[in-house]
């Protein structure tokens, strides 16, 4: 917690500012049973009511500037906590941005969802009230301890009794509080995850008639969170009746031998109700003080969860001094590529070496789970190699920033990722800066104009998020002309094509022949029809290189594309 505190510096000055104004707001409301003490022990006691008018008319004035000082000290305080707010979830955006693939599926969306709203939200919450209360109590306390041994030294020894027995029982219940509070974190993420896997796959899960089972699992989960829920607002909820107990029995004790000191006459009435209103106080502080108790440690649960993401430093970093890569031509070349991910047992790639030359198409085959799409994502520099290297144009990608790289690289991949807006917003993507003749031609490479033309809007028919209002084959579409609208230097098709039907992917794959010409393009796809005419099939066995030639070459030299080709085309179609 004490850790995020930092974020507050850009807003140290309304910080200041409502800690000033807390002072002064604690020094009128302090100054006031005093002053009525003296109306009521020389005013009324003298009758005289020049001094009663008077007195009266300083607490009238201590009164409003008590409450012109709350009211400013709020607000600021409003400022400063929503400032600290913005900033923080500006910084955990900008961590989980820079985070590699492997950091992402370590935390989990639904976590790391629950992270940029629940928990930084419980932190700002805390924030505000440690800007209130937390910066009030102590001063009232304080204050008002000294305020009642000053008044009557005699009483002072109840409250010796009472605040350590408030004290004991705060400590004790945010003890018990802490490990609950950071369960009920987790079981949210729980709950979060379910319910995001419920909705993202609400079609899967009506076609297979399982909403029963679903409900039952989020019940579950929801069961499981309001039970623990539960269980330590029961526990902080016993805070409140402790506090109002000992504030009464310690009302009760002043005014039983707070009396008998009035009946002796060593204590004057005004005197009396004065020390009340000071302990009253006192304990108010303590009251806010196990408020304070009840959130903060649920709020730092929610600060070391906040803490683990802006803690962890993403594996792939750019270099101190990254190189230059100037106007590359597109080669690629893996040298001897080892990978393995994070939690298996085998490398997804073992030895693999290939060069995709500049001006010419790569295809790479293989079964599923052979490192297909890994040789792509080792080139956008997703992941890093364990062992040898993926140059760019002779360079290592790892000696580029990846600002630079991607720059340079078009990415278009099997499960197509459309943002809701426009047809336009999506195509301008990667390039912003297209003119419209730039985005039509795009249109037409990737033989989507025609349906855009269709679309009351064109260009600007409104997409849903997720591109829900567009079927597959048309989000596929859109997808390859937002690459293509980027004129990159190396076009990477990850499965791209797989939604598309055969007559319009053999359009489209004689368009992007035409105009990928100068770059590189690596295709890839399952299907042997697409990559049958790429200058180079690269074939993948369980993340060796089994063959690469063209397609000619591999039917006569590779047996394993010789059972891809037949399990797929009849003898003379694969000829």
């Amino acid at each position: 917690m004490v850790k995020l505190l930092r974020f507050l510096r850009p807003y140290a000055a309304h910080v200041v500012g409502s800690l000033i104004l807390i002072f002064a707001q604690s020094i009128a409301s302090l100054s006031l049973p005093a002053l009525m003490s003296d109306i009521v022990d020389k005013g009324i006691a003298r009758n005289d009511i020049a001094l009663i008018l008077r007195t009266g008319g300083w607490m009238l004035l201590l009164a409003l500037c008590a409450v012109i000082a709350s009211v400013a000290s709020g607000y600021l305080a409003s400022r400063a906590s929503m400032g600290f707010g913005k900033i923080l979830r500006s910084r955990v955006f900008s961590r989980v941005s820079d985070f590699s693939l492997h950091e992402m599926d370590s935390f989990g969306a639904a976590s790391l969802i629950t992270r940029t709203t629940n928990d930084i939200t419980q932190v700002q919450q805390v924030v505000f009230m440690m800007l209130r209360m937390m910066a009030m109590a102590p001063m009232m306390a304080v204050g008002g301890i000294i305020m009642a041994v000053t008044t009557e030294p005699g009483l002072a020894w109840i409250l010796l009794v009472s605040l350590p027995i408030i004290a004991a029982g705060i400590v004790l219940m945010a003890k018990k509080g802490l490990p609950l509070f950071r369960a009920i974190q987790k079981k949210l993420d729980v709950l979060n995850r379910v319910l995001r896997e419920n909705l993202s796959g609400i079609r899967v899960i009506r076609a297979f008639d399982r909403d029963d089972f679903e409900r039952r699992r989020f019940d579950r989960a929801n069961t499981d969170l309001t039970a623990t829920a539960l269980k330590v607002n029961r526990l902080m909820a016993s805070l409140t009746p402790l506090v109002n107990l000992v504030m009464s029995l310690t009302t009760v004790m002043i005014v039983w031998f707070g009396g008998f000191a009035v009946d002796r006459g060593e204590v004057q009435i005004g005197s009396l109700m004065a020390f009340i209103q000071y302990a009253t106080q006192i304990m108010f502080s303590v009251l806010m003080v196990s408020v304070m108790f009840i959130l903060v440690p649920r709020a730092a649960a929610s600060a070391d969860r906040i803490n683990e993401v802006l803690d962890t430093e993403p594996e792939i970093r750019d270099p101190e001094a990254p190189r230059e890569a100037g106007d590359l031509g597109g080669r690629v070349e893996f040298r001897d590529v080892t990978f393995r991910y994070h939690g298996a047992e085998e490398p997804a790639l073992r030895g693999v070496s290939f060069t995709a030359e500049s001006g010419t198409t790569t295809a790479i085959i293989g079964g599923t789970g052979s490192g297909k799409s890994t040789v792509i994502n080792l080139i956008e520099r997703f992941y890093d190699v364990d062992t040898g290297v993926v140059l760019v144009d002779g360079i290592d990608v790892r000696d580029l920033s990846q600002r630079d790289l991607r720059s340079r690289l078009g990415l278009s991949t099997q499960k197509a990722v459309i943002f809701s807006g426009t047809i336009r917003d999506n195509l301008r993507f990667g390039a912003p800066n297209s003119d419209e003749a730039d985005l039509e031609k795009a249109a037409e490479i990737a033989q989507a104009a025609s349906f855009i033309r269709e679309k009351e809007g064109g260009f600007e028919e409104p997409v849903a998020q997720g591109g829900t209002n567009i079927s597959g084959g048309q989000k596929q579409r859109l997808a390859i002309a937002r690459a293509l609208a980027r004129k990159p230097k190396i076009y990477l098709f990850d499965d791209t094509f797989s939604a598309l039907d055969f007559k319009t992917d053999a359009k489209l794959r004689a368009a992007l022949r035409r105009e990928t010409e100068n770059a590189t393009v690596l295709i890839v796809a399952q299907r042997v029809g697409t990559i049958r005419n790429a200058d180079k099939i690269i074939v993948l066995d369980e993340g060796r290189v089994a063959g690469s030639g063209t397609h000619a070459e591999l039917l006569r030299d590779c047996p394993i594309y010789r059972e891809i080709v037949a399990s797929q085309l009849s003898e003379e179609e694969s000829a």
